[in-house]
Formats: structure tokens, C-alpha cells, sequence
């Protein structure tokens, strides 16, 4: 199946239901907390999630023209790949943050990854037996929500714990259709604010099936939604991974709306030259986009792509599949795929893309950036239509999500840029838990061959045995090896990328 959008040619797992976030966050003290509305009501603006507080305010602050991404809902991890037995670290804009597993309050918690003390990051403590948050440092402890419950180095009597100066800085936290988001902005507004939400998915039909990846990737968010807003780069990009060549053709998108919140269009004729039927776009500022196609083939498909700013340069991106079929069986194939088997398919997809697009933003900002879009692409074709809305989007509301900064040098490793283990595979419960079982076959694989080896040599001195058993000792010790050889090829997948993509391979003439 070539040229399909991602979502038919890679089987990823299902993630299960759906639902209502429950929120949690400070509120200027560290013991206040808002909660937040179970929510259901349809907005009314096209491109804002039907997942809409009550007198809700738009993402991005309150100023018309200037979109501030510290004041949004991002996410941070889906949350099957968060242990609850011990902290997680991650940076979203610059800002290091711990998150952890409150078991009193059965919720998460996100901090700023600061003792407020010395400063220590409190992700490398640990979980006490209380259920609060110790820091390595000096064993300060933290409730679930930011109150210093321990200070073990004052005096039996001392308040120097109850101090506002001695809390963490908590930040709201919801969990919304299987994904942890935190707010990095004032938390007095996140309880108002909506969060970027697949609408498709809010009626909580038990019939999709939602299949999801992510990884860090070595470039900004802006760039990779530029990225992904644009099908028309999938042919020749993924050509023999999950496109082809010959379907390329002319791509004459249609911006529908364009606003603050973010925009709408549709690609009349869509992808693979109109044989799927016309395909429907939606960006939700500043952080989600899908595209959305029903077809007879393949029924409804979206494709879902966050777009998490780590630091200048840096993101993390969560990319969502959602099918419904009219049959059960494409359903119940693609559940019984392993999860880590498909993410190291999506992993090479990925890296298509993932160098190239390391160096083209840098050649942007050396032109003037999303400011000179215009003068620095040269986009005489409607096919770059929502490449433009988005650079616009940008220019009008002054969207830079890290103003003024510059990205970092470039990477010209390209080992490092095709890394898959410091930007997948650790934080991966599947990956991860495959990589532990793959290393655990070598070492048995091993074990075998040593053994069947010393038994096909000692036999015949040993016993009168004929050459049969003999025979089978080495077929096995042959056997053993060729397993432990191809676990170690299998190894290699989980922490770097193919060097070669699939459309530089060459090809045999006609």
C-alpha cells in the first residue's frame, strides 16, 4: 500500500477509551487548587476543541494580536509510558519539570524541577512512603500539591517548612484522552483555557481504535507542524515507506478559516491522485493538527500530530491514529500488532524527514525566519497553501514560541540526529520492555550455543552415541547463533535510525 496517509501503512496499538480530564494546579499558594468542570458542550469557533471550559478563554493570553504558548495546554507524556514508581523528568519551553505519581490523590503532579531550598533537581529523588516528593539533596518531602511537608534539618518545633518561600512550584495538570498536559503559564487562567483536543474523538465511540507514537525530534514545533501540515511532501519523502512516487500530482489545498485560534482547510481532491476522496485540515493553536479522511477503503482515518516545545530546536512529537471501520477484522489486526514492533516502523518514518528538516529550519532563520517566509521559499503552487496559513499565523500573532532566542548549532552527526534510544526507546514502556527482553534472548541465545557446542564435542568421547545426536547438538549450537545474531540486528533498531532512507535506495531501471 503505497502512498496511503501514515495511518494505513503502520500498525500501531490501540490505546483504549477515552475521557474527561480532571485538572489540578496552584493558584498563586501552593495548597490551592482548581478543578476542573467535566466538560461537554460543542464550541462554536471552527477550529477550537468542542473540549471547552465554561466561559473559556482562547489559548495564548489575552492580547488580540500576540499568541504567548506559555498561555496553552501541552502535552507531556501519554500516560501508559509514565511509571508510577519513580519520577520522570521532562522541559517543556525551557522550563525543567518533574513529573510523579501522587498515590494519596491517585493523580499525576508536575513541578518545576527545582528544590526550592539548594536548587536540586527533585526528579532525581525519589517517591517516599508518606506519597509526597523527597528531594535527593537534603530529604525536604512535598505534598501532591507543592506544600514542604519535611524539613528534616529543623528542630522538632519548627514552621520553617510552612513558609510560602519552602513550597514547589506546581503546575496545573490535567489527564484528557489518554495523555498527560500541563499548563506553563499563570495558573490563574487554566482552568479557562481550552485544551487542544481531537474533536473527533470527544464522542467517545467504544468503534475507534487510536494508535499512538512519540519521540523527541532534533527540531523546533513550528517546523514540524510545517511539516506535517503539508501531505503533498509524501510521496517523494517516503517514497517505499509510506508513499510512492507516482502518485504525485498537483495539490490545490483551500484555507477555510484563519484566526487567532488557529485555521481550517481541505484538499478537495486528496491523496493518492482523489482515489480516497477529499481530505479535511485542522490546526488548533498552537500545538495540534489533524487531518481527517473518510474513504471507502479504509472508512475514517485521522491523522493527529502535537507538537511539544522542549527548548529552541528541540520538540516532542505525539502522533495519534485514529481509525473507524465498518468491519471488526482491519480492528482486530491491527490491535494484535506489538506496540514496539510498530513504533520501530513510525521511528523510520520519522527519520525520512528528520535531517533534513534539522538543517532547512536553520537556513530559514539565517534568511529572517518565519518574518522572510515569503522572500525564502519560493511556494508557487497551491500545495504549500497551509505551510503559508501556518507562517502567517506566526507573523500575525507574534506566535514565536522561544522570542528572540537562536537555535543551537547544527548536528552534523547524523548518528545523533537518527538516535532512537535518548529520544524514544527510554521513555517507551513497550520499547523499553521489548529492548530488556531482546538483550535477555542474546544472553540465553548465548548460553545455548556455548552448551550445545561443548555437548557435540564431548559426546562422542564420552558415549558411544552416533552421529545423529551429534548432528542435532550442532544444528541446534547453529541454530542458537543465527538467534543471537538477529536479536543483536533487532537491538540495533531500538537505539539508532536507518543511515540510508528507503527513497535514496537505488533502484532497478525499467
Amino acid at each position: 500500500m503505497q502512498n496511503q496517509p501514515y495511518f494505513t501503512a503502520l500498525l500501531l496499538p490501540p490505546t483504549g477509551s477515552n475521557h474527561h480530564p480532571v485538572i489540578d494546579g496552584t493558584m498563586g499558594q501552593c495548597s490551592h487548587f482548581a478543578i476542573f468542570p467535566d466538560m461537554t458542550s460543542q464550541a462554536s469557533a471552527p477550529v477550537r476543541s468542542s473540549q471547552t471550559p465554561p466561559h473559556s478563554q482562547p489559548a495564548g493570553g489575552p492580547e488580540p494580536h500576540r499568541f504567548d504558548w506559555k498561555e496553552a495546554w501541552h502535552p507531556l507524556f501519554f500516560v501508559k509510558d509514565l511509571d508510577k514508581t519513580k519520577p520522570s523528568r521532562f522541559t517543556l519551553l525551557d522550563q525543567d519539570l518533574v513529573i510523579w505519581w501522587e498515590p494519596k490523590a491517585k493523580t499525576w503532579r508536575v513541578f518545576q524541577d527545582q528544590c526550592p531550598h539548594r536548587l536540586a533537581p527533585l526528579s532525581e529523588g525519589r517517591i517516599n512512603l508518606e506519597g509526597q516528593l523527597e528531594c535527593p539533596y537534603h530529604g525536604w518531602a512535598f505534598s501532591g500539591k507543592g506544600d514542604c511537608e519535611t524539613i528534616p534539618q529543623q528542630a522538632s518545633n519548627g514552621q520553617a517548612h510552612t513558609a510560602q518561600r519552602a513550597c514547589a512550584k506546581a503546575l496545573p495538570t490535567v489527564v484528557h484522552q489518554d495523555m498527560l498536559f500541563a499548563y506553563a503559564g499563570d495558573p490563574s487562567n487554566a482552568d479557562t483555557t481550552a485544551i487542544p483536543s481531537i474533536a473527533p474523538l470527544e464522542d467517545e465511540d467504544p468503534s475507534w481504535v487510536v494508535l499512538n507514537m512519540f519521540r523527541d525530534v532534533p527540531y523546533d514545533a513550528l517546523t514540524l507542524l510545517e511539516n506535517v501540515l503539508d501531505p503533498s511532501h509524501l510521496p517523494y519523502t517516503h517514497h517505499k515507506s509510506v508513499g510512492n512516487r507516482v502518485n504525485a500530482g498537483p495539490t490545490v489545498m483551500e484555507l477555510l478559516t484563519h484566526e487567532k485560534e488557529g485555521f481550517t482547510g481541505i484538499w478537495p481532491e486528496g491523496p493518492r491522485l482523489g482515489k480516497l476522496g477529499p481530505q479535511n485540515t485542522t490546526f488548533i493553536a498552537p500545538n495540534l493538527m489533524w487531518h481527517d479522511l473518510t474513504s471507502k477503503q479504509f472508512g475514517r482515518t485521522l491523522t493527529a500530530v502535537y507538537a511539544t516545545p522542549i527548548s529552541k530546536g528541540k520538540c516532542r512529537l505525539f502522533a495519534r491514529f485514529p481509525f473507524k471501520f465498518a468491519s471488526k477484522v482491519p480492528a482486530f489486526f491491527i490491535g494484535s500488532a506489538p506496540t514496539w514492533l510498530s513504533h520501530l516502523g513510525q521511528n523510520g518514518v520519522l527519520e525520512d524527514d528528520q535531517i533534513f528538516l534539522h538543517f532547512q529550519e536553520r537556513y530559514l532563520e539565517k534568511r529572517g525566519g518565519s518574518a522572510e517566509y515569503k522572500k525564502s521559499f519560493y511556494l508557487p503552487t497551491q500545495a504549500d497553501t497551509f505551510v503559508a496559513a501556518l507562517r502567517d499565523w506566526v507573523n500575525q500573532y507574534d506566535a514565536e514560541p522561544f522570542p528572540g532566542q537562536s537555535l543551537p548549532e547544527s548536528i552534523e552527526n547524523k548518528d545523533l540526529l537518527l538516535d532512537r534510544y535518548h529520544s524514544h526507546t527510554q521513555h517507551c514502556a513497550s520499547c523499553s520492555g521489548a529492548l530488556r527482553n531482546v538483550q535477555r534472548g542474546k544472553v540465553a541465545a548465548i548460553a545455548v550455543t556455548a552448551l550445545a557446542w561443548a555437548t557435540a564435542t564431548l559426546l562422542p568421547v564420552l558415549t558411544s552415541v552416533g552421529a545423529l545426536p551429534v548432528g542435532l547438538t550442532v544444528v541446534l549450537a547453529i541454530a542458537a547463533l543465527a538467534t543471537y545474531y538477529g536479536l543483536s540486528q533487532l537491538e540495533r533498531k531500538f537505539y539508532e535510525g536507518r543511515a540510508v532512507p528507503p527513497r535514496n535506495l537505488p533502484e532497478q531501471a525499467k
